[in-house]
């Protein structure tokens, strides 16, 4: 009687002729890739590039869903890609980017097992950004901007030991917008203007006849660098979300199907390629 071994593998099916021919095409096509972002790449470094870039990271969840995973772990894959992000500003000579990783909505509004990650994540990316050799070799400053009152403590102090670590350096400029909101952000700068005319015996009169955007703008997260040029917001939502409402008045946007993991460095040569062909108004 013929039997047979079960414990020997079982032969699987030959891949089909469609797969095949996707192998193939991809496997030519590589080089080619290659050879048209070393060609954005030269277009971009001849051109006109921005001095300050804001990202929103936008797609995290969506990519994770995509691919059959728990929504907040798209989150993971989003800070893998903002370091790789990093690297193609510093390689570039960005001398300022604002990153939005987190909105105040998301903090009171998101499940709270996700925002129990998100906290995580930050902590733990405050402590390796400190520790990072780029940060320090190219004189990175970074700085932690929005409401963070709301945010547990272990986080707060791996951002203020993160600020602290970078606040000597005058190289690029590192803005991460968490907890943060456009109005939000408005209404502190008013705030603060108010108090800082008070403790200087100015009386709401004097205050109001003084008011200009030049003074509104000295009391912003941003002051002291100047407003972004250019907006990137991935992920095919094409609106700001309240990123930076006032700064960004005279800033020009680019929209990318892609979600934030998903964003590659040939999405954003194309996206700086899309800047310098644009005839810079503001506001005309």
């Amino acid at each position: 009687m013929l039997t047979v071994d079960s414990s020997l593998p079982k032969p699987q099916p030959a891949p089909s002729l469609k797969k095949r021919l996707v192998h193939i095409v991809r496997a030519l096509t590589k080089p080619l890739y290659g050879l048209y972002e070393l060609r954005l790449e030269r277009e971009v470094r001849a051109a006109s590039l921005p001095q300050h870039i804001g990202l929103i990271l936008d797609g995290n969840r969506r990519f994770a869903k995509a691919l059959g995973l728990d929504g907040k772990l798209g989150y993971d894959f989003g800070v893998d890609k903002a370091h790789e992000v990093l690297g193609w500003c510093l390689e570039l000579g960005i001398p300022a980017a604002t990153i939005w990783v987190l909105s105040t909505d998301n903090v009171t509004k998101r499940d709270p097992s996700e925002v129990k990650h998100l906290m995580h994540l930050f902590e733990r990316e405050a402590r390796n950004l400190a520790k990072d050799p780029r940060i320090h070799n190219n004189h990175v400053r970074v700085r932690a901007i929005g409401r963070h009152d709301l945010f547990p403590e272990d986080v707060l102090a791996s951002l203020r030991d993160l600020e602290t670590a970078t606040e000597h350096y005058d190289g690029m400029l590192l803005n991460i917008a968490v907890g943060y909101g456009g109005r939000e952000e408005i209404v502190d700068a008013v705030k603060n203007l108010l108090s800082s005319g008070a403790k200087n015996g100015e009386t709401l009169e004097q205050i109001a006849q003084n008011l200009t955007p030049e003074l509104i703008g000295q009391h912003l997260y941003t002051a002291g660098i100047p407003d972004p040029d250019f907006i990137i917001r991935t992920s095919g939502e094409v609106r700001l979300g309240g990123f930076l409402l006032w700064q960004s008045a005279y800033s020009e946007y680019y929209f990318c199907d892609a979600y934030w993991p998903d964003f590659r460095r040939i999405d954003f040569l194309r996206a700086l390629r899309a800047y310098s062909a644009r005839e810079i108004r503001l506001g005309q």
